[in-house]
């Protein structure tokens, strides 16, 4: 599903909030990343709460964000099957606990808000296990058998033992099971041993009746902690006060990403990825591996102006540019409004895939990051390279100032008149770029951040953005 402007579903993000999350640890399979640590002697095996927010970047696999225990017979998961449905776990050589949601969680626009409180010494069986979700309970459990299977009373549980509790991958099962790597955002994560709350703990509905974030307030208990990556040198550190930090694997800092519960960016849309283009790198990153394959951004774009940048890895025939979001067509360019294609520009005349060659502009290649800026209210389209703008609606390859993007000279102007554009990347054959909507800077390391922002202070760019020109988020849509 793709969003425009105000319409973005669940925990999107919000410019209003009293408590802001200023950023996320990004997860990725690529880079067999989590955190994890030993809990302790003397937990609390009874009572405990987990609450996290989480963004999907990839679907249709299943991935473990949180876990807990020894072996592959003592352990305690959430985690998402390959139909997209959340699962939570504890094995103790059978099933202890097994709920398995009827919900599917396929929005990857979107941050959702986690709450999962054990309470094993409630008298009513479906009291000693809470899942809410936005500050919802879940209450429809299905899915494979036994689920929904509930604890005993006063049944012991994984979680709160003295075992190894992280995040990012089946940490039961250690290395052996990388498929299970979380692929995607976490944020504000607390563990709260001794005490099982409810979501208000964390969260409340604001004017609009939207869920947002607040700050814990509470203790929490032995074993507890709260990560949430405010110092990229060292992202597992707890900043509960209890010194429990989570030693890091496969995390490097520009895994601190500016994508947050309060405000959310743009990423490539898992749902609209046509072809054989693989996401990774908090669905930034496409690499596509055979001919005629695109993907659009989470993102539509009906109005405003609009800025941002993608670092080439592997051109070979690579196209940037923007998508008519009333076309269907598959391929390379069928779905494409306007998009630069290394030294031609070229705009889509027809649904079955016509092109017509707008001008020529100075080609780029690998190393070389790429700008867009994008005019949705005068449907005009500029491109830059490593901060050069070429001029657009002639067959030179001439050079312009950045305040003729400003002014609006020299654009590529755009014929069609859709509900709404959004953000587009196809290939004729295999190749690979890296985009930034503004939450990361540096393109996954592979270059030297800018620290260039927008004229609200949003987003960090290598190349200077045009004044009037937004990075693509919920704080500048203003939703």
């Amino acid at each position: 599903m793709v969003f425009q402007n105000n319409v973005l579903s669940g925990a999107a993000g919000s410019g209003t909030t009293v408590h802001t999350i200023d950023q996320s640890i990004r997860f990725d399979l690529a880079s067999a990343t989590y955190m994890q640590r030993t809990h302790g002697a003397g937990g609390n095996v009874d009572a405990s709460t987990i609450s996290f927010w989480f963004k999907r970047s990839t679907l249709g696999v299943e991935v473990t964000m949180f876990g807990t225990g020894a072996s592959v017979y003592s352990t305690f998961d959430i985690f998402f099957k390959t139909d997209d449905t959340l699962f939570i776990q504890d094995y103790q050589s059978s099933y202890n606990l097994y709920l398995g949601t009827t919900q599917l969680f396929r929005d990857t626009s979107a941050w959702y808000h986690l709450v999962f409180a054990y309470d094993s010494a409630q008298a009513i069986e479906t009291e000693r296990a809470r899942l809410y979700i936005n500050g919802q309970r879940v209450t429809s459990f299905g899915g494979a058998s036994p689920s929904p299977k509930y604890p005993s009373q006063n049944a012991d549980s994984i979680l709160g033992s003295n075992t190894t509790i992280g995040f990012g991958r089946y940490i039961s099962y250690g290395s052996s099971n990388t498929n299970q790597y979380f692929r995607g955002y976490l944020a504000e994560m607390n563990y709260v041993n001794g005490q099982a709350l409810t979501p208000d703990s964390f969260g409340e509905t604001n004017d609009s009746g939207i869920w947002i974030p607040k700050e814990y307030s509470g203790s929490y208990g032995t074993g507890g902690f709260h990560i949430d990556g405010r110092d990229s040198a060292d992202l597992g550190d707890d900043e509960s006060g209890n010194g429990n930090d989570m030693t890091t694997s496969g995390l490097a800092a520009h895994d601190q990403v500016s994508d947050s519960p309060t405000n959310n960016f743009c990423t490539f849309n898992s749902l609209d990825n046509r072809g054989s283009g693989t996401l990774s790198e908090g669905a930034l990153k496409m690499a596509f591996a055979a001919t005629n394959d695109n993907v659009t951004g989470t993102f539509g774009m009906s109005s405003g102006k609009w800025y941002w940048e993608a670092y080439i890895v592997d051109f070979n025939n690579t196209y940037i540019g923007v998508q008519d979001s009333n076309v269907s067509a598959t391929g390379y360019a069928e779905k494409a409004v306007a998009l630069w294609y290394g030294g031609y520009i070229y705009e889509d005349d027809s649904d079955t895939g016509d092109r017509a060659i707008a001008t020529s502009g100075a080609a780029y290649t690998n190393g070389d990051v790429v700008g867009v800026a994008f005019d949705a209210d005068n449907k005009k389209i500029w491109w830059s390279k490593n901060g050069q703008w070429y001029t657009a609606n002639s067959s030179s390859t001439s050079t312009i100032a950045i305040s003729d993007v400003v002014a609006g000279n020299s654009a590529q102007v755009i014929t069609r008149s859709p509900d709404f554009f959004m953000p587009f990347f196809g290939n004729y054959t295999d190749s690979t770029a890296i985009f930034n909507f503004g939450q990361e800077g540096t393109f996954s390391g592979n270059k030297t951040a800018g620290g260039n922002s927008d004229g609200n202070g949003v987003g960090n760019f290598f190349s200077a953005v045009p004044s009037g020109f937004l990075a693509l988020c919920t704080k500048n849509l203003g939703s």
